[in-house]
């Protein structure tokens, strides 16, 4: 057993012995982040100058070490508070909750006894009611005698896991330093891509590694992030994706170096969205409504010892653990996030406002290494975790159902929005205009701030009642505005009218300041694509920090492989396109002539990939052709993909930046060609010429950044789809005069010959 003591904080050991009962989530409004910490410094407040606040406090049992920090001491008083913010009806908060509470402010008060060497103490639950200003106090007195037996006997409920973990990391850390890669030998760029992420672990700093498909950047980067996790002692590593297949290919290469190590001396967990893990969708997520919610708590420890003996916790084996102890599979699966090593999720889980992984990482101090999958993705989808939009016309029907006693505040909102729109001459239902603010709108925004205040006291005076509308319009506003409360020159604010209405948009364009709070909490960050160039884009964009190092792998493919023609003669400009569908399809026909097999065709919207591939039918007919249609489901896109078999033949025709354009695998002769006729430009648009003058003004690349980078990128990356492996063989039609041009040949990959 290790001399090291096992920290825990207060609040995690209370969580792990004192909880009991159900699981409870239905939806009563709370306190913010922000609004809890005034609500706390409300109370201090009101105490006297001899007040301690924020008493830090530690304590020893056996091998553990106990940390927290309680909320205030009243010495004259011999009085520990620990203070609770809610709003709406005092006796709604559940009985499990006030019993957990208790149990946080005796531990606090046991420690302060040693601490101060006192015979007793009063133990205040402080409940303090933000919208009404007001505290209930529940006071009892406790002996030490009392407090350490309570003390002891939750410490004894985790010293037992504890061990166990202790044990666990110690026999983790040992396979992990003597684990032999896999494979007889690296790939080609592939011990590059593996130093580099060793290294970045070895200098706590974060990397940008753009490594090129086929070299197994998966397995890759897992091998030295996992034995830096031995050496540099990193509690947890995060796997990000951005889709599902990324996830499958982390748990695919967890599963191969699992090979080599002894059974559950590496524990992966995959996280999947409630709606996905959910068993019974149809019921709230309550003991009154769910049978696996009812008694949660109660049989919590026996499914979380079970799940603990399973190395790979994947969807379906969680699912089955779950069941086995009747317990909601998503919970359980965000219990065992704490008791991991290798976590693997979406982005989301840890980037976005709310995320989960980000928070337990903070509130326990965790060590961790991330790795971003296909970090290309992370511009957009940062950018759209930090932008929050409202709907007139759906605030209006929101308007009409909502109960009577809400009509006046939501009466003040529709005038302050009439208002908006009639001041920038919006109002005309005809028109369609797009109108950028400098400033958000002051009166709407403490309109919107004091019926948030209203709907959230409505809720919580109502928590049966169900009202869809409301509850998503409530959640909109209170998201405009948290991101009112830090906006800046890295979001824009909008205003688009339609016919439908207006919408108002707080719209992110550089998530970096989100993020970088992000990227600072961990030991090391490494994000990697076989797109991140130029690298100065993505590090601008992210918010990387100044001392992320940067490595470009070389391709394991050389020029033999790959045919790139560059087509110049066509120009598939908006104005030009219908002069290039004859000319494309005759090339596509020409090519399909001479080296039959599959191919895949991208164009830069539906509209001209339709009428390409029309002309191509109507020409060619003896050629097969299978074309994406709109809002394909999951599977309607297997089918599609279905028809890229070994030698087998015919078109697809696709949307470039669409579900076949990245992140699918055909290699072989499953894929021996693909035409793209497109720079990939984003649209030219009021929106993205705003983002172009911002661009612009913060990195002096507004073209650059806001067209030519993304557009690039999403090019490379369906070309990426042709060569898999060092075996295949294929071609690539540039269809676009505008790819001769140096500067765009600059940002092709270099191993091309064009």
């Amino acid at each position: 057993m290790s001399k090291d003591p096992y920290i825990v904080s207060v609040r995690s050991l209370v969580e792990f012995a004192a909880k009991q009962g159900d699981l409870d989530f239905r939806f009563t409004p709370s306190p913010s982040g922000l609004e809890g910490i005034e609500g706390h410094n409300q109370v201090t407040s009101r105490r006297e100058v001899s007040y301690q606040r924020e008493v830090r406090l530690e304590g020893r049992f056996e091998e553990l070490w106990i940390k927290g920090r309680a909320d205030g001491y009243d010495p004259d008083l011999v009085q520990l508070e620990e203070i609770k913010t809610y709003r709406g009806d005092f006796q709604a908060i559940p009985d499990n909750h006030r019993q957990l509470h208790w149990a946080q402010a005796k531990i606090y008060a046991y420690l302060l006894c040693q601490k101060l060497a006192l015979p007793e103490m009063k133990v205040a639950l402080i409940y303090y009611d933000v919208d009404k200003q007001a505290e209930t106090p529940m006071v009892e007195s406790y002996d030490t005698v009392l407090l350490a037996s309570f003390y002891k006997r939750l410490c004894e409920q985790f010293l037992n896991w504890a061990k166990q973990e202790i044990v666990h990391r110690e026999l983790r850390d040992l396979v992990l330093r003597e684990m032999p890669f896999p494979h007889t030998s690296f790939r080609v760029g592939q011990r590059t891509l593996a130093e580099a992420m060793y290294k970045a672990s070895n200098r706590a700093c974060c990397l940008l590694a753009q490594a090129p498909t086929g070299i197994g950047k998966t397995i890759g980067s897992l091998f030295p992030m996992l034995k830096a996790s031995a050496e540099h002692q990193l509690d947890k590593i995060f796997f990000l994706a951005a889709k599902t297949s990324g996830r499958q290919l982390a748990l695919n290469a967890i599963e191969t170096l699992q090979e080599e190590l002894p059974s559950t001396s590496l524990r992966t967990l995959e996280l999947v969205s409630k709606n996905n893990a959910c068993e019974y969708p149809e019921n709230a997520c309550h003991g009154d409504s769910c049978p696996l919610a009812k008694g949660f708590y109660d049989r919590l420890p026996a499914a979380r010892a079970a799940a603990a003996q399973i190395a790979i916790l994947d969807q379906v084996q969680m699912r089955e653990v779950a069941l086995a102890h009747q317990v909601c599979p998503y919970y359980l699966s965000t219990e065992m996030a704490k008791w991991s090593d290798v976590i693997i999720g979406d982005y989301n889980y840890y980037f976005d406002l709310n995320a989960m992984l980000y928070g337990l990482t903070l509130s326990n101090g965790w060590k961790v290494g991330l790795l971003v999958d296909e970090a290309h993705n992370m511009v957009s989808r940062a950018r759209a975790m930090y932008t929050a939009e409202l709907s007139h016309a759906r605030f209006k029907e929101v308007r009409k159902q909502a109960p009577a006693i809400l009509k006046k505040a939501l009466d003040r909102l529709h005038r302050q929005w009439l208002a908006l729109e009639k001041s920038d001459d919006v109002s005309n239902k005809h028109e369609n205009r797009y109108l950028v603010h400098a400033t958000l709108p002051g009166k709407f925004s403490k309109v919107l701030a004091s019926l948030c205040g209203e709907i959230g006291a409505y809720f919580a005076e109502h928590p049966s009642t169900i009202n869809p509308s409301l509850q998503e319009f409530y959640f909109d506003a209170l998201l405009f505005i948290r991101l009112s409360e830090s906006f800046g020159e890295h979001s824009i604010f909008d205003i688009s009218t339609s016919k439908f209405g207006s919408v108002l948009c707080i719209r992110n364009i550089v998530p970096g300041p989100f993020l970088q709070p992000r990227f600072k909490a961990t030991h090391t960050s490494a994000l990697f694509s076989a797109t991140l160039s130029p690298w100065n884009y993505y590090s601008d964009l992210l918010g990387m920090p100044d001392n992320t190092a940067w490595v470009d792998v070389e391709s394991p493919f050389n020029a033999d492989q790959l045919t790139v023609h560059v087509v110049e003669s066509v120009s598939t400009r908006y104005a030009d396109r219908q002069q290039s569908l004859s000319p494309i399809a005759e090339l596509m026909a020409t090519q399909f002539k001479e080296l039959p097999g599959a191919y895949l065709a991208f164009f830069s919207s539906f509209d001209y990939m339709d009428q390409v591939a029309g002309l191509f039918q109507e020409r060619f007919p003896e050629v097969t052709v299978w074309t994406q249609t709109r809002r394909m489901d999951e599977p309607a896109k297997n089918s599609f993909l279905a028809n890229f078999t070994e030698n087998g033949q015919g078109i697809g025709f696709a949307v470039l930046g669409g579900a076949f354009s990245e992140g699918i695998d055909l290699p072989g002769t499953r894929l021996i060609g693909a035409f793209i006729a497109t720079l990939g430009l984003p649209q030219l648009n009021p929106i993205n010429e705003q983002i172009k003058q911002r661009m612009q003004h913060l990195f002096g690349a507004g073209y650059d950044y806001t067209y030519l980078y993304p557009g690039l990128q999403k090019v490379v990356q369906a070309a990426g789809r042709v060569i898999r492996t060092t075996s295949d063989r294929g071609v690539i039609y540039l269809i676009d005069d505008r790819f001769k041009q140096s500067q765009i040949q600059e940002l092709l990959p270099r191993w091309w010959q064009h």
